[in-house]
Formats: C-alpha cells, structure tokens, sequence
C-alpha cells in the first residue's frame, strides 16, 4: 500500500509541486516533462475552497492537452486527484 502524498508549501505558503512527481501523474518521463516546463507549456492555479470547503485547495496543472487536478487538505494530504484529457483550444484568429 502506498503512502498517501502530502505536499510541502514554502516560507509563503505557496504548495510545492515536485517535477517528479507530476511527470509521473502524466505518464511522462521527468526529461518530457522539464522540457514542456522550459518551453512555457506548464501552467498552474490554486483555488482555495469556500463555504464547507473551507480550509480544502484545489490545485490544477495543466501541461499539453492533460490536466492533473488534486483536492488538498489543511494539513497537505492530497484526497482526490484525477488526469483529464483536455480538448485543444480553437485555433486564434489572426487580426
């Protein structure tokens, strides 16, 4: 049985994602995955849950067409979590 992931926040309270392990929740090698990161296609939020949420985050990074979502609690343990395949964004329009 694995150990549930608890993620580590810094002197700001900023959460730490490792490289590692989001290149594994991608099905990434690490090399895929910090080369994404360099050429500016890793994005990240954080949402901090109101109401009965309180106290709950909701972190969502999104590299390629996949997304990985994970619900973290007051205390760091990461509780739900799931990889979405998103559909590319319509192509922009050129003024």
């Amino acid at each position: 049985m694995t150990a549930p992931l608890t993620l580590a926040r810094d002197e700001n309270g900023e959460f730490l994602l490792p490289a590692e392990m989001l290149a594994a929740r991608f099905g990434w090698p690490i090399e895929t995955f910090r080369d994404m990161m360099r050429r500016g296609l890793v994005s990240s939020r954080v949402e901090r849950g109101e109401g009965e949420d309180e106290g709950r985050w909701r972190l969502s990074v999104r590299c390629g067409n996949r997304r990985w979502q994970a619900i973290v609690e007051a205390d760091g343990k990461v509780g739900e979590q799931r990889i979405d395949i998103l559909p590319a964004a319509p192509p922009r329009k050129v003024p």
